[in-house]
């Protein structure tokens, strides 16, 4: 059996006979966990090759090598690590058909499987990336580091030779503007290198200054493209380099504050197109957040099947793109994983995770407590099917064009991706002093725009744009009648299909309503245990890596973790009818109640599960939370609601474990139980929770609360619900106009929605129409009353 990767076939890579009986849940086989002694595990590259899969792992600023390891993975999934590991911060891979190698971190791997290394005192720095030579592809590659060091290796001696020395040692000025290095790729008679994060205490704290760069180099000199951030260089060949490099297309990924950037270099120019954002998770101008967004062919040699990952969606892309042909860019799935690479193996898809950092880094919050990070860093394989892309959260994402900008009068904006939803629309503030009108044009990937309707918005005003189901484009763009300054902001939404049951690997979890029989606190262990700890009334536990559960008679570790995991008082406030929140910065926001029943419980709030991100249950819903130098709450995005008594939460070797077990449920191979009965907990992964089932909630901002004339409500969230419905009211003797605002992205932008008149006695009911997307909304009122303002989500 042969399996086409990338384009290149390679010979037979299945072992005889059946798999070996491994655990594995939801994809995740714990005995593949890979660790290591430094503050993050990630997964830098995952290549197939020689008939085996090859996984590089990376700690996060290693120049001259650490403790990470080259793996060697067999078809029958015999973990192998290589004794040549020389560790670092590796994610760079390719194939170079010429010699027959694979280049992965500093090992050149042969066609038999044999390892060779270049040493970090020959070629320091974080490697990046790797791209074929302009001038000498067939003996040469190049290498290209996170601090803009440049090197052309022979492909026999593995001689470097450098042409920029690596900024950890570099001690004049920086080479080119930005930080932290990530793409590298080469074609069309130019290396072509990004970056995605800046330097100085501003990027540690602001996610929307100027960052990150898009640069190219001719083997002379070097121009810069664009000035934001990149993470992705590569093309239809991907990591065996372009088929034809002189004439076919280079593509580059990236983003501002704003939304998704997409380039395509050819013909020796680029073009530049905008995408919404499912997550704002990836922020950040120090660009630590993304690891490795990557677009790699996951089909076969006969039909090819470009994947892209990017600010927590799974893409389709086409192969052909280009900038005559920009057809065909499809959201599939929104995805909660940290994903560093991946590939297709084994008739799998196979991802490599940034799992579980024992620094967490910039990642704290008060709602965390005093809360640490595991006590070792790991990361972990997963194996899904093809499908899966498709399969997990609803692909509902949002971004901007402008955000209080200037605009020049009859100029086009940039294009912006409008194929591809259910409801689209978009939200117009006008910031200028006379009226504008804005017109929408769309194109059908062909580069032919056509007109298709115009709004007219007053001064200071705003108004939502709702875009017909039927109406046809591949993209569209807007341009004004008269120059002024401007906030153009789309808000895309899937068809939420889920049902609000959880799925069956769920049973078992107990309900808020009963008693939890087995609860505890979870801790990942350091110091090369690679166990999981879990202190609980009944005494204290460990996982093992072969997934089996026994007790331990260690006092000082379950003391440990009573006090350093003990869960915060106090990290959200319960009110009448909502929570609210008073984050880090002092910003207040109101998110919507569960079942009551969850009041007054003791249950972990807020946990980083994912790398430079935390998972937030509160009150019955699970949410994705940026860290806070994304933005943090301002861009919190639900993710399912369940009636589960969940006392604590975690991640151990790739998996989310789960307490607040029910002790008379049995049959779920998700549940694991203790030999003694008296402890157990959930084996899944985080994105499992999609399926616990769609975020529901009810509650408001104002519930018989006194309220000020014109003085606006908390913002309450709204954003990515399905059915949601709105009761205002008030006790006042005359009638009050309340005012509804939302925040279509959580920028701080308001925008007015609706004016209503309500009269005493009365309630205003309003179902909102599904094409009326945004992430908060906020009430005002003309006059001093005691007021409510009340959602349903169903």
């Amino acid at each position: 059996m042969r399996i086409g990767i990338n384009g290149l076939l390679i010979g037979l890579c299945f072992a005889a006979g059946p798999l070996k009986a491994q655990r594995v849940f939801s994809g995740v086989y714990p005995h593949l966990a890979m660790y290591n002694k430094e503050g993050e595990c990630g997964t830098g590259a995952v290549v197939p090759w020689a008939g085996k899969l090859w996984v590089i792992t990376y700690g996060p600023h290693l120049p001259k090598g650490s403790s990470d390891k080259l793996y060697e993975i067999s078809p029958s999934l015999t973990q192998t690590v290589r004794t040549e590991s020389i560790g670092g911060t590796p994610a760079n891979r390719m194939i170079h058909k010429e010699s027959n190698q694979l280049f992965i971190g500093p090992y050149a791997i042969d066609g038999k499987g044999d390892v060779r290394v270049i040493p970090y005192t020959a070629m320091a720095g974080r490697h990046t990336g790797n791209a074929r030579h302009l001038t000498d592809p067939a003996g040469k590659i190049y290498y290209g580091t996170m601090e803009e060091g440049f090197y052309e290796v022979d492909v026999k001696t593995l001689q470097p030779v450098m042409i920029s020395e690596d900024g950890n040692t570099r001690k004049n000025s920086d080479l080119l503007p930005g930080a932290h290095g990530k793409g590298l790729y080469s074609g069309q008679g130019v290396m072509v290198y990004s970056n995605n994060g800046e330097q100085g205490p501003k990027a540690l704290t602001d996610f929307d200054i100027e960052s990150g760069s898009l640069s190219e180099w001719d083997g002379k000199n070097w121009k810069v493209v664009r000035r934001n951030q990149f993470v992705e260089v590569t093309g239809p060949g991907g990591i065996n380099g372009n088929r034809n490099p002189a004439t076919d297309p280079i593509w580059a990924t990236g983003w501002d504050y704003k939304s998704v950037l997409l380039g395509v270099r050819d013909q020796g120019s680029w073009h530049f197109y905008r995408l919404p954002k499912a997550s704002h998770s990836y922020d950040g101008a120090h660009g630590w957040n993304t690891e490795w967004p990557r677009i790699r062919d996951i089909g076969t040699t006969q039909k090819p099947d470009y994947l892209m990952t990017m600010h927590g969606m799974f893409w389709r892309f086409p192969g052909n793109f280009s900038s005559a042909n920009t057809a065909g860019i499809r959201p599939r799935s929104a995805y909660l994983k940290v994903i560093g690479d991946y590939a297709r193996w084994n008739e799998q898809l196979v991802f490599g995770c940034d799992d579980s950092a024992q620094k967490e880094f910039l990642n704290k919050r008060k709602a965390k407590g005093s809360i640490e990070g595991p006590g070792q860093s790991n990361s972990n394989l997963w194996f899904t099917s093809f499908d899966l892309p498709d399969q997990l959260g609803p692909a509902t994402a949002e971004g901007a064009i402008w955000v209080k900008e200037e605009v020049k009068a009859n100029t086009p904006s940039d294009p912006f991706l409008f194929a591809g939803w259910a409801h689209r629309s978009a939200w117009i503030q006008n910031n200028g002093t006379v009226p504008v009108q804005f017109t929408f044009e769309t194109d059908k990937g062909n580069g032919s725009w056509v007109k298709t309707q115009t709004v007219t918005v007053s001064q200071g005003a705003a108004i939502p744009v709702l875009f017909p189901a039927t109406m046809p484009g591949e993209w569209i763009r807007v341009r004004t009648n008269v120059a002024t300054n401007a906030t153009l902001q789309f808000y895309y939404a899937a068809n939420d299909t889920r049902s609000t049951t959880p799925a069956a690997m769920f049973n078992g979890l107990s309900k808020v309503t009963g008693d939890a029989a087995t609860q505890g606190l979870l801790y990942a262990l350091g110091d090369d245990h690679r166990t999981l700890g879990l202190s609980t009334t009944a005494g204290y536990y460990e996982l093992d890596e072969k997934m089996t559960l026994a007790k331990k008679e260690d006092a000082v570790t379950d003391q440990f973790i009573k006090s350093k995991f003990a869960i915060p008082e106090q990290a959200v406030i319960v009110e009448e009818a909502s929570m609210l929140i008073v984050d880090d910065k002092g910003r207040r926001w109101r998110l919507p109640k569960g079942n009551e029943a969850f009041t007054g419980l003791q249950l972990r709030v807020c946990r980083e599960v994912a790398t430079e991100r935390d998972l937030f249950n509160c009150q019955g819903t699970f949410y994705e939370l940026p860290a806070e130098n994304a933005d943090g709450y301002a861009k919190i995005r639900p993710v399912s609601s369940h009636s589960f008594r969940i006392a604590d939460y975690a991640s151990y070797r790739g998996l989310l474990i789960l307490t607040g077990i029910d002790a008379q449920v049995k049959g779920n191979d998700h549940l694991i139980y203790s030999n003694d009965g008296k402890a157990a907990v959930w084996a899944g992964v985080i994105d499992d929770l999609w399926k616990m089932g769609k975020p529901t909630g009810h509650g408001g901002p104002w519930k018989d609360t006194e309220v000020k004339n014109g003085t606006p409500s908390d913002p309450y969230l709204i954003g990515f619900y399905d059915d949601r419905s709105l009761k205002l009211s008030h006790a006042a003797k005359q009638p009050v106009v309340f005012t509804i605002e939302v925040d279509p992205v959580g920028t701080g932008e308001w925008m007015k929605y609706k004016t209503v008149t309500v009269k005493p006695g009365e309630t205003f009911n309003h179902h909102f129409p599904a094409g009326i997307q945004a992430r908060w909304i906020r009430f005002s009122s003309n006059g001093d009353c005691r007021a409510t303002a009340l959602l349903e989500y169903k």
